[in-house]
C-alpha cells in the first residue's frame, strides 16, 4: 500500500469488531492513513452499514474509488447468525431488552423449514423503527428512542437463499443471501411472528458482499499494523 495507491483508491476489505459502527471504523482507519502519508485530507467511505452489533465484512473505498461506492452496495450480500425465537425486543436484536415474551411448545423443526420458505424470493419488508432512515427529516431511531413512533413503509426486497443451518432452542442459526437495503433484524422479527411467536437477532455476521468474502478481509488492528510498518 503507497501513498499513490490510496490517492488513486484502494478498497479496503475490513473485517469490522463487534461494538464499533462502521463509520468508526471508517474513520479509524482514515486518521491512520493521513497520518501515514501525511495528507491534508482523503476521501475515505464505506460500502454498506453494519449494525454495531454485527461483525464481519465491511468495504472501504478511498480516494477516487469512492466513486463506486454505490455499485458495491448495490450486490448481493449473506449473512449468518443467530435468532433467538420466544421473545421479540423494540430495536429486534439486542440493543434494546426483551418486551415480550411467547410460547415455542408448539415449534419443530419440520415447521421451522417450511417458515423459511415463506420468505424466500421478492417480499415485502418494513424496515426497524430502531433504524437510521429517515422520517419527515429525522432518524427513525432518534424518534424510537425519545418513545415516539413513525409510520414506516414497507421495501421491497429479495431473499436468493435462507436457511437454517442449526437448530439449538431456542437459537436458530441460520444463514441468509439477500438484495441490498434488507434488513436482518426485521427478518427476525417477521420470522418469529410467522412461527405465531416471536423472536430477535441475537447474533449477525456479513460474510459476503458480491464477489468478496469477509475471508479476504483483515481486522482494524491488522490494517493499522500493516500501515503503520511500511
Amino acid at each position: 500500500m503507497t501513498e499513490e495507491n490510496f490517492k488513486n483508491g484502494q478498497v479496503l476489505l475490513i473485517d469490522k469488531p463487534l461494538g464499533w459502527t462502521s463509520f468508526q471504523v471508517v474513520n479509524k482507519l482514515r486518521w491512520y492513513i493521513k497520518q501515514r502519508f501525511h495528507f491534508k485530507n482523503i476521501k475515505v467511505g464505506h460500502a454498506g452499514t453494519l449494525d454495531p452489533l454485527a461483525t464481519g465484512l465491511l468495504i472501504l473505498c478511498t480516494g477516487n474509488q469512492t466513486k463506486n461506492i454505490d455499485s458495491y452496495q448495490a450486490q448481493i450480500k449473506e449473512y449468518i447468525g443467530i435468532f433467538t425465537i420466544g421473545a421479540t425486543t423494540p430495536s429486534y436484536d439486542l440493543e434494546t431488552t426483551i418486551d415480550k415474551t411467547f410460547d415455542i411448545s408448539h415449534i419443530t423443526p419440520s415447521l421451522i423449514e417450511e417458515t423459511t420458505k415463506q420468505f424466500i424470493g421478492t417480499i415485502q419488508q418494513k424496515p426497524p423503527i430502531f433504524s437510521a432512515i429517515k422520517h419527515e427529516g429525522k432518524r427513525l431511531y432518534d424518534i424510537a428512542r425519545k418513545g415516539e413512533t413513525a409510520e414506516i413503509k414497507s421495501r421491497e426486497i429479495t431473499i436468493f437463499d435462507f436457511e437454517i443451518t442449526k437448530i439449538e432452542m431456542p437459537n436458530l442459526h441460520f444463514r441468509v443471501v439477500c438484495s441490498k437495503g434488507t434488513y436482518i433484524r426485521s427478518l427476525a422479527f417477521d420470522f418469529g411472528k410467522a412461527l405465531n411467536s416471536g423472536a430477535y437477532l441475537s447474533a449477525l455476521r456479513r460474510t459476503k458482499i458480491g464477489n468478496f468474502s469477509v475471508n479476504e478481509a483483515i481486522s482494524v488492528d491488522d490494517f493499522i499494523k500493516q500501515i503503520s510498518s511500511e
